[in-house]
């Protein structure tokens, strides 16, 4: 789901609260378990990744710093804020995961990164530090004004900050100690299969089906976590 449509937090976050994990230790096994799928998704974009080297350092560096704030800010949050945060969230991402055909690509020419895409990557990467569910369409979002050709380039670019988002925010969530590696490790392994395979089923598959499949489980989870 990462690869194709992205989304894929919509399952595996609330499958670790339903095994009994508790919400912000299984918001960081979550970002633990799905950062290696997000190296398959990268590794499986490679031939567009080469088109994306120039753009690749500027963005890269505020997707850092911005995922690292993001998730100190995660720890320094209390359990029972963050709890009732959760809804909220999750319905923020189904949001913004549904309205996202509605942005149009402008730019063209020579792709190149404007001030204020990196500046609005910087949010999202604070965003993925601390939560993440849709961060990946958030970026998509942003690289539509980039100026790429075709959304494969932009998909590749996307994986590898997800990658680097998700890499660093683990930095803290290991040192605190609130990773559940029993589900991590499992999870991580399932992710790094599933990342790669769903970058080469991408190019094969009309992304509308893995759009509605996200969209559907997105309003169903956001519907029980407020109901609950």
């Amino acid at each position: 789901m990462n690869s194709v449509a992205g989304g894929g937090s919509f399952l595996s976050f609330p499958a670790l609260i339903a095994a009994g994990v508790s919400p912000i230790p299984a918001n960081a096994t979550n970002s633990a378990g799905l950062w290696v799928g997000s190296i398959g998704g990268a590794r499986g974009y490679a031939p567009e990744l080469r088109a994306t080297r120039a753009l690749l350092v500027p963005i890269l560096a505020v997707s850092i710093a911005g995922s690292l704030l993001g998730a100190v800010l995660l720890i320094r949050t209390p359990a029972l804020l963050f709890t009732r945060m959760i809804p909220w969230l999750l319905l923020f991402a189904t949001v913004t995961f549904a309205a996202s055909p509605l942005v149009k690509r402008h730019a063209s020419g020579t792709p190149r990164n404007a001030p204020w895409q990196l500046v609005a990557q910087f949010a999202v990467s604070v965003y993925g530090g601390y939560f993440g569910a849709g961060m990946g369409i958030l970026m998509l979002a942003i690289l539509s004004f980039t100026g790429f050709p075709g959304i494969n380039a932009a998909n590749a670019l996307k994986n590898v900050l997800s990658v680097a988002i998700n890499g660093v925010a683990l930095v803290p969530f290991i040192i605190v100690g609130i990773i559940d590696w029993r589900f991590a490790i499992p999870m991580a392994a399932m992710a790094l299969v599933g990342g790669y395979a769903g970058a080469h089923l991408f190019r094969r598959l009309p992304p509308i089906y893995g759009r509605v499949v996200v969209i559907v489980i997105g309003a169903v989870m956001t519907t029980v976590f407020f109901r609950r």
